[in-house]
């Protein structure tokens, strides 16, 4: 078993680049790599754990600032105040991020039953000819909108 990978085979692994690796690196995300004797970067199976993390944070929309925070944090070590930096920093995401489901669960009920609603309507309409696509219908729109008032 591999108990590290090179910076091409960490860019495949997690679906970042090398380029984004290497800025993840320079701007504190990452801690420094481990190189060999020829300077090639070489991630260990930590170094993949904390990076998956840090792409769960990125894919919650946490800003990369907050991210750098928390990295800091991380390598202060388990401190008290470290450790209660870092817990403070993903209970408040976490609201953030449960609000923001709040609010999409409730879209969804929407969409949900306009397409229901559609549903219902289709089935009482009697089939037509030719029917439109979305294409046409947005096609049509453009040709009659009218012009921008000044």
């Amino acid at each position: 078993m591999t108990t590290s990978l090179t910076i091409q085979q960490a860019a495949a692994a997690t679906g970042l680049t090398v380029h984004t690796l290497r800025y993840y690196e320079r701007i504190g995300l990452i801690d420094p790599i481990p190189r060999q004797d020829n300077s090639h970067r070489l991630y260990r199976q930590e170094d993949m754990v904390w990076i998956e993390f840090l792409l769960k944070l990125r894919s919650t929309g946490l800003p990369i600032r907050q991210m750098q925070r928390y990295a800091e944090l991380r390598r202060l070590g388990n401190q008290r105040e470290s450790v209660s930096e870092r817990k403070a920093l993903l209970e408040q995401h976490t609201l953030s991020l449960e609000a923001t489901l709040a609010d999409l669960q409730s879209t969804l009920v929407v969409m949900h039953k306009k397409i229901a609603m559609y549903g219902e309507l289709e089935s009482t309409l009697a089939p037509s000819i030719a029917p439109l696509t979305l294409d046409k219908d947005y096609a049509h729109e453009r040709k009659h909108q009218h012009p921008p008032l000044r």
